[in-house]
């Protein structure tokens, strides 16, 4: 009988224990603060002619006011430590590793996965930032790329070892969470842990034995509906606007503007939660979607489509510039089109190409600044410039008189 009265009481504490000790494990030691509660600003409520959108959820925000300062960070695929240092230099995280931006807006345009083994890690460490940061009147935003389109989609092509051992180990934390939350009989079902494997086949053809555990519990995460998805990825927009710059992963074309912003925000995201059976293939799948698309990523401005790229731009109120990532940049940030094509990917993932970290900076008048960690870098490449200025290849500095600060990562 006392055992039946505690079990009575105890059901909320012992069921919010389990799950902070599930995250902290699977996140590498992270205690996530309070979800805040979600006041959008002015110009969200003012856009919005709905409360709700069709799914009946709450619209994802996609256009926001221009903070007094904005930062744009590149693609991570899963390397935590480069990440931290892109964030340090940008002084949005203290040594502690928290957040130290005050009001600041941070933009990170999406491809936090694969590549690497910091995945899960990553999605938690941005969690916390965003409750962080909302906690000081800051906002932390992230986006879907096509690593994070394609791992819904089952595409595991660019995964590492290290990254399906990483979501080995959180499927065996879920099931560990539900046992505990089982040992206290009586247990009300609807807080326990969903099952991170229902529905999913055993076995899958074509996949070695010591990866199967592996592919499984990556598939589970991160498919439609599935725990990571629903719990992290579906928080993601696939098209922001921000004062005056619109943040994509690809690239925008017009047919893309005209579909609808918030639409495509609406229905990326209802897909993810599977609310959609699918998602039109011109937003998310094929070299002219929003997240695969290269038409202003081309190393050289003369190849670049610059014609359509204003076309996109003119159709989007108030919106002077396009902000990407997606294709590396192996010479660091820089403009195209008189500087309406912003490319941020400098591919400083370990998995990709090492690169040095370096974020965007956009201060309340639109004034451009590209912070980075290595003088000696940007003296290689302003002598570059001036060597290829004939070809079009373009910093920010000869267009818009933007600035390089050198910062201590």
């Amino acid at each position: 009988m006392e055992s039946q009265i505690n079990c009575q009481i105890l059901p909320s504490l012992l069921s919010s224990f389990v799950d902070t000790f599930v995250d902290f494990s699977v996140s590498g030691g992270l205690f996530l603060p309070p979800e805040p509660s979600i006041n959008p600003d002015p110009i969200t409520i003012q856009n919005s002619k709905n409360p709700k959108d069709s799914s009946g959820l709450p619209p994802l925000q996609t256009v926001f006011a221009q903070p007094a300062r904005l930062i744009a960070i590149g693609d991570l695929h899963g390397d935590l430590l480069k990440t931290k240092q892109a964030l340090r230099l940008s002084g949005l995280i203290d040594l502690n590793d928290r957040w130290s931006g005050g009001s600041s807006t941070v933009v990170q345009v999406g491809d936090i996965l694969d590549r690497g083994g910091d995945e899960i890690k990553l999605l938690y460490f941005f969690e916390k930032l965003k409750r962080e940061a909302a906690q000081v009147g800051g906002r932390v935003i992230t986006m879907n790329g096509n690593h994070e389109i394609m791992n819904v989609d089952g595409d595991f092509r660019f995964v590492t070892p290290h990254g399906l051992k990483e979501f080995e180990n959180w499927a065996t934390w879920q099931l560990v969470g539900s046992f505990m939350k089982t040992m206290c009989g009586g247990l009300d079902e609807n807080i326990l842990f969903d099952d991170p494997f229902d529905g999913m086949p055993k076995e899958f053809r074509g996949i070695k034995p010591e990866l199967l555990n592996g592919v499984r519990a990556r598939m589970a995460a991160l498919r439609p509906n599935g725990l990571i998805a629903k719990r992290f990825l579906s928080k993601n927009q696939t098209v922001v606007v921000v004062g005056d710059s619109v943040f994509v992963h690809g690239g925008l074309l017009p047919k893309h503007v005209f579909y609808g912003l918030e639409r495509v925000n609406e229905e990326v995201r209802d897909w993810i939660l599977g609310l959609r059976l699918k998602v039109a293939n011109q937003l998310v799948r094929g070299r002219n979607s929003i997240v695969w698309l290269r038409s202003f990523s081309k190393e050289l401005a003369k190849d670049c489509d610059c014609s359509t790229l204003e076309h996109a731009l003119e159709t989007i109120p108030g919106v002077k510039r396009m902000i990407m990532g997606h294709t590396i940049q192996e010479r660091g940030i820089n403009g195209v089109c008189s500087n309406r094509a912003i490319r941020i990917d400098v591919g400083m993932s370990r998995g990709c190409n090492n690169g040095l970290p370096e974020v965007l900076e956009i201060n309340d008048k639109s004034e451009v600044k590209i912070l980075t960690s290595n003088p000696l870098y940007w003296k290689g490449y302003d002598a570059s410039l001036n060597a290829n200025k004939k070809d079009g290849f373009g910093s920010l500095l000869p267009e818009q008189g933007a600035e390089q600060v050198e910062v201590s990562a």
